[in-house]
């Protein structure tokens, strides 16, 4: 176990000890969860999405699993090896059939990773994951190799981020046909009944499930996403579990002798990015003090970016809009992730310091800013979007707040129609380069790097450092050079803001007990009776 686990196992299993449930507890045969987003379709490789992500590992299963840890662990793939730097060669499970008693093979797995790629009209794609992979062997029926065109030790666990569905019932199968249940059929532990979208998902046990049938005969989602109504209906016992519990519930609900609650550390990074790309006057809402277009872009200067961040006092966030559930930021990853540098300290705040350099960046009386953020998907993401203007006010800079639905939000951003805004990214690989390539390369749609970088920083730098870091195979020097990578971005450049990484908890009846993880997924798996 390495160091990363020791402390996150350690930390998870603090989390855990809050879930003890009474003696002689009332059985529950049918879960019924309520979560805090909705699920946006049933095909599991349609949009690359938390809430879809979780939903379908209850249907379906990965090639490669991930524990609770987020360490790659055999899935429907018992074992892999490096046959030769370009080549991975994964041995499949035996005795594993889909919900109709297909046995599973090969086959399904290279249709797989022809058809995650390249979904119609996927508004977040699983290419990122799967385009190293330059050629499929199909060994034998349980024995298949993917090669890429350089050394690319991720492999396994990029594998692990999507799952395996049925090449008998997924050729020619429409997203449409996923969402009616006709081609869901997987081998994970659940079978599709329902999807009503924007209300619920009911799924029934699989009994055949290779790993054991689960406890539940049926596991219905009900999508709750407003805070007050989805609390009410744990309080009143119409859901057994909830997911994102407002870090201000907390208290009262561990006061509540009839309630568990549970929570764990997480990788999922609160920032902020800002347009570094537009050189000039015509950043879209950075105006000065009359409301003229300014000179040029201000956030090109790094002296302005810098003092940003060190107007952020992180811990007062923390404890004052998260309730104390979250850890202050320095870099990508917390410290236990693969790639966390120990050399990159966390920016003090120093509002002096930032008055400083806002003045010798030529800003002393500061500007008029719009600050976007995201709305309906985060814990808090509102007030984490006010707390940070407010900070920043004390800069000189007259910051309006603007709030957007995420289903807005999102696309807007990738038109890059911000001059700064606050977001959060989730760590779906449990280590540094993933979230380093979406966020910090260079935007490059053909080669899949910066493909959520939406203030378009860029240093050759860091590109050389992470095409590196892909290639190696050695553990220590590839997170030797995911630490390089980071020094430059944050350390140097700071191009972009980390502010905090969020905690995650869930509520539930004393029925049930939780399993914490280190991703912000709810999964049904992981909910068990009580005793």
């Amino acid at each position: 176990m390495t160091a990363r686990h020791v402390a996150f196992a350690a930390a998870l299993a603090l989390g855990a000890s809050a879930a003890a449930g009474p003696a002689g507890a009332q059985q529950i045969r049918e879960l019924v969860i309520g979560s805090s987003l909705a699920v946006t379709s049933i095909d599991p490789h349609f949009h690359n999405a938390s809430l879809n992500n979780a939903m379908a590992k209850h249907i379906f299963d990965p090639l490669v699993a991930a524990d609770n840890n987020q360490q790659a662990v055999p899935g429907l793939a018992e074992s892999w090896r490096a046959v030769d730097p370009n080549t991975w060669e994964f041995k499949l499970r035996r005795g594993v059939t889909f919900h109709d008693g297909t046995p599973f093979t090969a086959e399904d797995v290279a249709f797989t990773l022809r058809r995650a790629p390249d979904v119609p009209n996927s508004p977040s794609s699983f290419a990122q994951y799967i385009r190293q992979v330059t050629a499929v062997e199909v060994v034998d029926s349980h024995t298949i190799r993917l090669r890429s065109a350089v050394p690319f030790p991720l492999m396994p666990v990029f594998m692990s981020t999507f799952t395996i569905v049925s090449r008998r019932h997924g050729e020619g199968a429409s997203t449409a046909d996923y969402n009616a249940g006709k081609a869901a059929i997987g081998t994970g532990p659940y079978r599709f009944v329902e999807y009503v979208p924007g209300n619920r998902i009911v799924l029934a046990r699989n009994p055949n499930y290779w790993r054991g049938a689960e406890p539940w005969e049926r596991v219905t989602t009900r999508f709750i996403v407003a805070n007050g109504p989805r609390l009410a209906a744990l309080l009143a016992r119409d859901v057994h579990l909830i997911d994102n519990v407002l870090p201000s519930d907390v208290g009262r609900l561990r006061a509540d002798q009839r309630m568990s609650v549970w929570t764990s550390p997480s990788g999922q990074l609160n920032y902020l990015h800002m347009d570094q790309f537009r050189s000039g006057a015509d950043t879209p809402h950075v105006r000065d003090k009359s409301g003229n277009p300014l000179a040029s872009n201000p956030f090109r200067d790094v002296r302005v970016r810098r003092a940003l961040s060190m107007a952020i006092n992180r811990q007062g966030l923390v404890d004052s809009v998260m309730a104390g559930v979250g850890t202050p930021a320095s870099q990508i990853v917390p410290e236990g992730f693969f790639g966390y540098n120990p050399r990159i300290a966390l920016q003090r705040f120093d509002l002096e310091g930032a008055r400083r350099l806002m003045a010798e960046a030529g800003y002393a009386n500061g500007f008029r800013l719009t600050l976007h953020g995201p709305q309906g998907r985060y814990v808090n993401e509102d007030r984490i979007t006010q707390a940070v203007a407010q900070m920043w006010a004390r800069l000189g800079i007259e910051v309006t707040v603007e709030s957007i639905p995420s289903a807005v939000f999102f696309p807007r951003g990738s038109r890059l129609e911000f001059s700064a805004f606050t977001a959060s990214g989730a760590n779906f690989t449990g280590e540094a380069a993933s979230l380093i390539n979406s966020l910090l390369m260079t935007f490059n749609a053909q080669a899949g790097t910066g493909t959520t970088n939406r203030g378009r920083y860029s240093n050759p730098e860091v590109d050389r450092l992470m095409t590196e870091a892909f290639r190696t195979l050695d553990d220590a020097k590839r997170a030797e050079l995911l630490q390089r990578a980071q020094e430059v971005a944050i350390g140097t450049d700071v191009g972009l803001i980390p502010i905090f990484f969020s905690g995650n908890v869930w509520a539930g009846v004393r029925e049930v007990r939780y399993v914490v993880h280190t991703t912000n997924e709810t999964l049904a798996m992981n909910v068990r009776p009580a005793n």
